[in-house]
């Protein structure tokens, strides 16, 4: 079976720079031994006096982060003064963490290999020279690197299909609702109130007090737009 090589792709065009050592396809020397994943999510502690623990709200997920090290050599080309400084394969993946001038920003990549393609920006890389030749040139490197995961908002609303809000649906008012409270749960937004107030118009002659066992349509919401809003 043929060796499937790691690479990684720039997909910023405007930050690929060769003078600078920025390459539009950086292949690895060698494959990582190992890489890790690491996804968490944004929990918020709701204290309520009298119980035994707190109440847990999901509030938002966390990027996605891949980690992994990679080893660089130069060995096989000699340790003379005539021996290849191993800097020249590892600056095209060093200058992924810094600002390019052309975009003001490091550039979002692509991590390839085998089944694993990773999106993403570099958080960090931390170089580590561990061999050097008799002129103190290093020969030898390992990239301990972390890839924040990159997605764009459209990305991330087509793959999350949300449902709970994308379709009109009627609920019974209980004793004690507001259509602010109704909307926090409904949208988890209480400003989206008078979403709710609008399409019910007919049957709501004062918003303030809401009658017990009234039907409410609840519209869809616009959740691109909300996203807007909220960012």
């Amino acid at each position: 079976m043929p060796l499937v090589k790691a690479i990684i792709e720039v997909l910023d065009d405007d930050a690929v720079d060769p003078l600078r050592g920025l390459l539009k396809f950086i292949p690895v020397q060698f494959n990582p031994t190992e890489y890790g994943l690491e996804k968490s999510a944004q929990i918020a502690e709701i204290g309520i006096p009298g119980i035994d623990s707190p109440i847990l709200q999901f509030i938002r997920g966390q990027n996605e982060k891949l980690t992994l090290d990679l080893f660089f050599d130069t060995t096989e080309l000699g340790m003379s003064e005539a021996a290849v400084d191993v800097r020249l394969l590892t600056t095209p993946i060093y200058q992924l963490v810094k600002i390019q001038p052309r975009t003001h920003a490091p550039p979002r990549i692509r991590f390839f290999w085998g089944t694993l393609v990773f999106k993403a920006i570099v958080e960090s890389v931390r170089q580590t020279f561990t061999l050097f030749n008799p002129l103190g040139l290093p020969l030898r490197a390992t990239l301990s690197l972390t890839f924040r995961e990159y997605k764009t908002l459209e990305e991330q609303l087509a793959e999350l299909n949300l449902q709970s809000s994308d379709h009109t649906k009627r609920r019974s008012v209980r004793r004690g609702d507001t259509l602010a409270g109704i909307a926090a749960e409904e949208y988890q937004d209480p400003r989206e109130w008078r979403r709710i107030a609008d399409a019910n118009a007919s049957t709501l002659p004062d918003v303030r007090r809401l009658v017990p066992g009234t039907v409410l349509a609840i519209p869809p919401l616009d959740v691109r737009g909300a996203a807007r809003r909220a960012a």
